[in-house]
């Protein structure tokens, strides 16, 4: 009887890493804003380098409202996006090829986003992580928090409902 051997814990790293990068570079408006990705294990924090462009009130200097939502919209549907591939990716069904011609799958719409503005961002980096409540066949709901310095110092959180793609 033949016993398999199972895969370096490298080949694994370079595909989950190699999958989160087309995931990513699938969507224009996430390269527009600069939004990068840090994965550890099947936990993804988001990260908005500064850029001057991103200021929206230029006096305080503080980050535009509309930078910082998107930035926790593109969190909280990256995460949902990644949690319906980690399986996928794993068991090999979906491909880097797949994800890179954007031929994987559909995003999850966004159904209602409500954000929670707590403090001016300030005119550095910002991370978020977000945390997916409930996750069905068709609906999900997340939340995510956005911090700059201090992780336990939040300058925003949001909370969205999203329409999930069909599978298959």
């Amino acid at each position: 009887m033949s016993h398999q051997q199972p895969e370096p814990v490298q080949v694994i790293k370079q595909r989950r890493d190699a999958a989160l990068s087309a995931l990513v570079a699938s969507l224009p408006y996430v390269q527009f804003l600069g939004v990068q990705f840090e994965r550890r294990g099947d936990e993804l924090t988001a990260i908005m380098p500064y850029r001057e462009v991103l200021v929206g009130n230029p006096l305080l200097p503080a980050l535009h409202g509309g930078a910082i939502a998107a930035f926790l919209e593109i969190s909280a549907i990256i995460e949902l996006s990644w949690m319906g591939l980690w399986d996928d990716v794993e068991n090999g069904s979906v491909t880097i090829n797949d994800l890179a011609s954007g031929q994987a799958r559909a995003l999850p719409k966004t159904i209602d986003f409500s954000v929670d503005y707590l403090r001016s961002g300030l005119p550095r980096d910002a991370y978020a992580r977000a945390r997916v409540n409930r996750s069905g066949r068709r609906y999900a709901s997340v939340h995510v928090e956005a911090w700059q310095d201090n992780k336990t110092r939040l300058f925003a959180q949001a909370t969205g409902h999203f329409l999930m793609p069909e599978r298959g």
